[in-house]
């Protein structure tokens, strides 16, 4: 077995797995007993229902009408008053004929008390009832849904905060416009805010969005739980949090989810288009869940950096089962045998040393530990390495002899790879293609820097090491010194 790389620290607890795996999907379960009560309740009680609530329509849509008449869709410079009372007890009846009874516990703050309700975990539709029982609050909504039939009419009348997805200067206009409304002393109605940003299965508190936190006032959240709601004192945030609006958030989640006796993940909408992403590739949609908000902020990746990573890993996995890489797999993708270099390699993947490589393992690797390899030195070392006779071109030749002696591949195995880089066919590789594939194919630079660390390791135990010890040691001296640094800051 190949030496365990030793860490300048232990790994930090911040990138392990997640209390909860997948907080999007909810996995329902009906007993014999339930599927034939929705089936006798459906058939009494969904007709009659159904009649109550067209009748209770019928009378919020011409109210809705005359609230909202000659009033502009955008930018209301000021708020509507005199009817909510009237719109709040209409809601309350209509979410009654769905059977919908509601326990408040806890009291709700003014508006010059906590000018911004946070509410969590959003699950449903129906959590809607949150904006009936606070009394019809402005709510963030996208811009398309003041064009559906009926409901559109009834969203105007809370004036909301217009979120539009063909505007790019949208999110900052929507910040202005929180922070305007947040900060009239009252003259605008609170505004209600589920700061998720998209539904979960409840069992958790994902990431929250921002746009609640950053105007710096105090923040009441509120808990819905079924079969009842809480309203938590307000949240006023510190001096640093007022200049900090993801600690803030932070903060308010963390209150929020110990009331609830919940765990927090860093899962957030990100997560479920690359959900929907991995799907689409063939994989376990499960894969593509790699908690987008740590991971983004600890490795400075984007979200295209990271689909572009699912797609790499996607033709890695595409044949195995699960959506998780094995060594042979990883073997197979590399084009090289399995060697005590590259179960080092593949070591430093597994991170639970389960034996597998999952995305969310392969993500954190391939940043953490490859692309720092890829610098210009390695990659030079690498290329006078293969360039036995110093011609500034590698033929196959030399290829074939020096991965035949340090991961003892015979010379039929490495033809295709060699190929692959020879990108013009000359039938020998120059600097150029070298250093063009070591940078598309992070991985090799990794595995060569792990192949001169096992030669280093070698040597200190006294062996006779394959190659020129003091080459290895100048090469690895200065890279291992960036990757611990790099590492220690980010991961391990």
């Amino acid at each position: 077995m190949p030496p365990q790389k030793e860490y300048a620290l232990p790994r930090q607890r911040s990138l392990l797995l997640p209390a909860v795996i997948n907080p999007f999907v909810h996995d329902l379960k009906l007993t014999k007993a339930d599927k034939i009560k929705c089936f006798l309740l459906g058939i009494i009680l969904v007709p009659l229902r159904g009649i109550f609530l067209l009748l209770v329509l019928m009378v919020m849509w011409p109210i809705s009408v005359m609230i909202t008449f000659r009033q502009p869709l955008k930018g209301a410079v000021e708020p509507m008053t005199g009817w909510r009372r009237v719109m709040t007890f209409l809601g309350w009846l209509y979410f009654f004929g769905m059977g919908f009874r509601v326990v408040v516990k806890g009291k709700q703050a003014s508006s010059v008390q906590a000018p911004i309700l946070a509410v969590a975990p959003h699950s449903s539709f129906f959590d809607a009832i949150v904006c009936i029982e606070a009394g019809l609050p402005s709510t963030v909504s996208r811009s398309e849904s003041l064009e559906a039939p009926i409901f559109g009419r009834f969203l105007r009348c809370v004036q909301p905060v217009l979120v539009s997805r063909k505007d790019p200067d949208s999110r900052r206009n929507t910040i202005l416009e929180i922070e305007r409304r947040a900060k009239s002393g009252g003259h605008w109605p609170q505004v209600l805010i589920f700061p998720e940003g998209t539904c979960t299965n409840r069992s958790c508190l994902i990431t929250f969005k921002q746009g609640a936190f950053v105007p710096g006032v105090p923040v009441q959240p509120v808990l819905i739980r079924y079969p009842n709601k809480l309203f938590l004192p307000p949240q006023i945030p510190t001096e640093i949090e007022k200049k900090c609006p993801f600690k803030f958030a932070k903060s308010v989640r963390a209150v929020m989810a110990e009331s609830l006796g919940l765990p927090v993940t860093d899962h957030t909408y990100e997560d479920c288009r690359l959900m929907i992403a991995a799907g689409e590739l063939t994989l376990p949609m499960e894969a593509g869940l790699v908690e987008f908000t740590k991971i983004s902020r600890k490795l400075e990746l984007k979200w295209d950096s990271v689909k572009k990573e699912l797609e790499s890993f996607a033709n890695i996995a595409c044949s195995c089962k699960g959506g998780r890489i094995t060594i042979e797999e990883f073997s197979s993708f590399l084009k090289l045998p399995i060697s005590p270099a590259l179960q080092e390699l593949f070591a430093l993947f597994d991170r639970n040393g389960d034996g597998t490589i999952d995305f969310r393992e392969y993500v954190i690797g391939v940043t953490v530990l490859c692309r720092p390899a890829n610098n210009e030195e390695v990659i030079q070392t690498a290329f006078k390495l293969f360039d036995i006779d110093e011609d500034n071109c590698i033929t196959q030749e030399e290829f074939s002899s020096l991965l035949r002696s340090a991961l003892g591949v015979r010379d039929l195995e490495v033809h295709s790879l060699f190929k692959e880089i020879d990108a013009d066919g000359s039938g020998h590789i120059t600097y150029d293609e070298f250093c063009s594939f070591a940078l598309t194919h992070p991985e090799y630079a990794k595995l060569f820097t792990t192949y001169l660390e096992l030669q280093r390791y070698q040597g200190l135990q006294g062996e006779e090491p394959d190659f020129e010890a003091s080459l290895s040691h100048c090469c690895t001296a200065s890279h291992n010194h960036q990757e611990d640094s790099t590492s220690d800051k980010k991961d391990d």
